[in-house]
């Protein structure tokens, strides 16, 4: 908090106070949450790392709320925590209009939140998720028995190496865009909201407001490389370790942000008869923006053909890979789904064949495929039941559906007029905006992670 309270104190805006007193206020509870948890450390648990993730999530979006609830951003706190939960959860959904004429304290706390959460995910997946076997170390090569396929020996080399490569591919995106013709505060921003695949902007325009197609290609190499496994940075500087299709979910996950980004920009100049340059640019950066789940626009996407449309609707379920920054259900787990229907076809041509199910050179293991088969359950029944809630609240249909699936999948803007790419969350009521902020957190945290506190047997010794 200390940061934008310099930038603040630079522009002479008082709202640095606020920083500085939020600042302190955090330090004093957290030195008292570390002296009454002094001594012997509990016997860790996969519940206690369930409700640890859970709880530290939750805390430290309502922390990140109180510059925004009391600095001079008009907002109630359920925007405030909304507006919070969208960057710590990378999902880029905002309650704020005016960014242009806003205090840049502010603007640089949304993109630290977002590049905060962005690595907060990475070591989350690390040292959680390995224990639902679909996400996380096993997404690593982590949780295999042979010691060899480790790519690293110990935990806190691996995790160090995440971070390092985080902030070089920060720096280098922020050089990139400073040197295409950004000012360095709108560089650093996006640098940090684009690696994150975050999608904050300090501009109500998003990717727009620069009007320059030198811009949007590089962004979109930023986007796809914050959507790759980090794993993958690590392994090009060991010898005879840099294999890009090791990992069959990047084949998958680059083939469909190209095939798509392909069929989009042709149903756009065969139907609105755009340019060659501008329908593959724009279908380009939008499409990626949405797969990878970082929400920024160029364009009102909502008034190009329904074709179009339907397509970036589809693809925003997709996601990135496991052991990135996007959020949505993951190329891996659509990976091993298409094994598994593939399978089930032979078998029905051939009921007596053996079939092996592998993810690469690796044996998918039975453990997976039921808990990807909870997955998409939850995740679908997440989807309709939060979709009725929120027409409980008075929101239109594609309201309702479209701001649920985009809060589930971390994307950001979702359709219509109202949260669509030109529009955003500021007149949902705060009911809604509760609602969200909680569907934000189930779809970031793989959904299981936090239901599973709700389930008795949970707490049952």
């Amino acid at each position: 908090m200390l940061i934008p309270a310099l930038v603040d104190i630079s522009d002479k805006n008082q709202d640095w106070k606020v920083f500085v007193g939020s600042g302190i206020l955090i330090a004093i509870i957290c030195a008292l949450i570390s002296a009454a948890t002094h001594g012997e450390r509990p016997r860790f648990t996969q519940r206690l790392g369930f409700l640890i993730v859970t709880s530290v999530w939750i805390f430290a979006a309502a922390v990140g709320a109180i510059p925004l609830y009391v600095a001079s951003v008009e907002v109630t706190y359920a925007g405030a925590f909304f507006e919070s939960m969208s960057g710590l959860t990378t999902t880029g959904s905002t309650v704020l209009s005016g960014l242009d004429a806003m205090p840049r304290g502010i603007l640089l706390w949304r993109s630290l939140l977002q590049w905060l959460g962005g690595i907060g995910i990475i070591g989350m997946a690390l040292l959680v998720l390995p224990v639902l076997r679909t996400g996380g170390m096993a997404m690593f090569h982590m949780e295999s028995s042979d010691k060899s396929d480790k790519v690293l020996p110990r935990i806190g080399q691996l995790s160090g190496g995440i971070v390092a490569a985080y902030v070089a591919l920060t720096l280098m995106c922020t050089v990139v865009y400073a040197g295409l013709g950004m000012s360095f505060f709108d560089a650093i921003n996006h640098a940090m909201t684009t690696l994150s695949t975050g999608g904050f902007s300090t501009h109500d325009a998003s990717m727009g407001f620069f009007d320059d197609d030198r811009i949007l290609v590089a962004s979109i190499v930023f986007m796809v490389l914050g959507s790759l496994p980090f794993v993958l940075y690590i392994r090009a500087f060991l010898p005879r370790r840099f294999q890009l299709w090791h990992d069959p979910q990047i084949m998958l996950f680059l083939c469909t942000c190209v095939v798509l980004s392909v069929a989009i920009a042709i149903t756009r100049r065969v139907i609105n008869d755009t340019s060659v340059e501008e329908a593959f640019v724009s279908s380009a950066f939008n499409l990626v923006s949405v797969i990878t789940t970082t929400g920024y626009a160029s364009d009102d996407y909502t008034l190009w053909s329904n074709a179009a449309v339907g397509l970036i609707i589809f693809a925003t379920f997709l996601g990135g890979c496991a052991g990135s920054t996007a959020g949505g259900i993951k190329a891996n787990r659509l990976y091993i789904l298409s094994k598994l229907v593939a399978a089930n076809f032979r078998r029905l041509v051939r009921p007596h064949a053996v079939i092996r199910l592998n993810y690469g050179a690796s044996p998918i293991a039975p453990e997976q495929v039921q808990t990807i088969t909870i997955f998409f359950f939850l995740f679908f029944g997440t989807l309709m039941v939060g979709t009725v809630i929120l027409s409980i609240f008075g929101l239109d249909f594609d309201t309702a559906f479209s701001g649920t699936l985009t809060a589930l999948t971390n994307v950001g803007p979702g359709i219509g007029q109202v949260i669509g790419p030109a529009g955003n969350f500021s007149t949902l009521p705060d009911g809604a905006l509760w609602v969200l902020s909680a569907t934000m957190l189930l779809g970031r945290l793989e959904l299981v992670t936090v239901l599973i506190l709700l389930f008795p047997a949970t707490w049952a010794d």
